[in-house]
């Protein structure tokens, strides 16, 4: 191990949850509760200041929604943090599963009148995949919301988890009184300003028979306090840091992100929890974050973060080694040495340059279609890759009708652009000239509208294809998949890469035709390469 290579002092996590569960919310108060930015709420405040600092594209400010992933790093308590926010919308869930990828460890946001979503359980699933640590955080508690023992059992049950309280709810809803910071014996207080907001009002108490807590909360919250905490104690397990780190138990914190309760907790939680970098799946072995040979893979690609620029910024996650600032990587697979002279930090759509980065860090590399999701980029290897990023089929499949047509060479490039951040799929028949575009989810493809708009000026509208889902086709034979294309060309198209691709009218066709060439693997998943 060298001095310069492993870096202990990195926290790269993601934000997980399902739509409204308060992700964004959070993501703003960590944020400022980590000094990244100075004004809290807001998410709530006037003009640009409304905006979500993760939320940059013109899309998400106009629906206040996530659609696509984006990285913030900052400082706190000594600790680099590397936070990556992924879309809550399970339209959006492709671009999720691989930022899951680049992450250490994970926060778990549950809405506390709803509990486990569908999303929530899908991503936790994918987390669960990789052993990926996860805090969770139950938000809205200063609302009316299911009982906490109920979250809590659910938790347990439905995700096969040990759950350890860290934080307790004194009420919930109107009977909210504050928190009780169960590991640091602390009462935190609303403000008595009009929104009831946290404003370090923290009280240090003995436990729960302190006669402090008579002046401080209601006889009736008081009693509850005590025995909810008491049957916790009883009833979960106590916080394990080895078996957190292994995926096996989540400390839960509850709070609510709006009104600032909790937010420092969790936050200090993940600086003195949350693991380090950790080893990274790879072909022939894994990939130490102690190895002083600078080793990565890009799990994203943004076009047009800044449209004025037409960028296109590949998002590598550092697994090993001490990266500089104009040092040449080797592409693997293309054999390529790319020398990377600009590397950026990211603040959202904010950016500085990288001089260097270390194990954990995301860095993004700017380039012009050099560089694809799933790639590899190692200092000394040839042969290592990096596994587990998944490729999703497409299950809507649309035509692309020009509102003028001389665009079609802005729309060609806008395609390019989209298709290379991996999250639409472009195929192009091998009969017919028509390009088709296939994505996970119908937001999607708003989404594709607005950006087709907003960042290329094309007009464009979407019209029915024949197909309605696609799977792509390997064989361990390669005459039988020659003849299998050659006999079913209406049906057959290609990927930007060339990979052919079955087109199904619908899910009968694909059964059928599947069922009668069963040498032949129609693929709804792939691993990128």
């Amino acid at each position: 191990m060298t001095a310069h290579s492993s870096r202990p002092d990195r926290r790269t996590f993601a934000i997980i949850s399902h739509p409204d569960a308060g992700k964004t919310t959070l993501t703003e108060k960590l944020l400022y509760f980590g000094g990244a930015i100075h004004l809290a709420g807001e998410v709530k405040a006037r003009g640009d200041n409304r905006r979500a600092r993760s939320d940059w594209m013109k899309i998400e400010q106009q629906r206040g929604i996530s659609v696509t992933s984006s990285v913030m790093t900052f400082e706190y308590d000594g600790l680099t943090f590397n936070l990556l926010d992924t879309p809550g919308h399970e339209d959006f869930s492709e671009d999720t599963y691989r930022t899951l990828t680049a992450v250490d460890s994970a926060v778990m946001v549950i809405d506390a009148a709803r509990g486990i979503e569908a999303q929530t359980r899908k991503l936790f699933e994918v987390c669960r995949l990789r052993s990926v640590p996860i805090i969770t955080f139950i938000n809205k508690v200063d609302r009316e919301g299911r009982p906490i023992f109920e979250l809590l059992d659910e938790i347990a049950d439905q995700l096969a988890l040990d759950v350890s309280p860290m934080v307790w709810p004194v009420g919930m809803g109107g009977l909210f009184e504050g928190l009780y910071d169960i590991e640091h014996k602390k009462l935190l207080k609303p403000s008595k300003e009009d929104n009831h907001a946290y404003r370090g009002d923290a009280t240090v108490i003995s436990g729960l028979d302190d006669p402090k807590l008579e002046s401080l909360i209601s006889e009736n919250a008081r009693q509850n306090l005590k025995e909810e905490v008491e049957l916790a104690e009883v009833g979960y397990a106590e916080f394990d840091e080895k078996a957190y780190q292994s995926g096996d138990l989540t400390p839960v914190y509850f709070g609510s992100a709006l009104k600032d309760f909790g937010v420092e907790q969790l936050i200090s939680a993940i600086a003195r929890h949350a693991p380090g970098p950790r080893p990274q799946p790879a072909d022939p072995e894994p990939v130490n974050p102690d190895d002083p040979s600078v080793n990565g893979f890009i799990f994203k690609v943004q076009a047009n973060m800044n449209p004025a620029h037409r960028d296109r910024v590949a998002f590598m996650r550092l697994c090993s080694g001490r990266f500089r600032r104009g040092m040449k990587l080797n592409q693997i697979g293309t054999g390529k040495a790319i020398s990377i002279h600009s590397p950026i930090l990211f603040f959202a759509q904010n950016r500085e340059v990288a001089d260097e980065a270390f194990p954990g860090d995301i860095i993004g590399i700017p380039n012009h279609g050099t560089l694809r999701v799933g790639d590899t980029l190692s200092e000394n290897s040839q042969d290592l890759t990096f596994t587990g990023l998944p490729d999703f089929a497409p299950e809507i499949l649309r035509r692309v009708v020009l509102s003028d047509p001389t665009k079609s060479k802005q729309l060609r490039k806008a395609l390019d652009d989209m298709a290379e951040e991996g999250i639409i799929r472009v195929f192009h028949p091998v009969i017919g000239g028509q390009w088709i575009i296939g994505v996970v989810g119908q937001l999607q493809l708003e989404v594709f509208i607005s950006r087709l708009d907003a960042e290329y000026r094309v007009a464009a509208a979407l019209e029915p294809s024949p197909w309605q889902t696609a799977r792509w086709l390997a064989c361990d034979d390669p005459k039988i998949l020659a003849n299998f294309i050659a006999t079913h060309q209406s049906s057959i198209a290609e990927d930007r890469d060339k990979a052919p691709i079955f087109m199904a009218k619908d899910g009968w066709e694909l059964n059928y035709v599947s069922e009668r060439n069963s040498d032949i693997r129609f693929l709804a998943t792939r691993e990128r390469r």
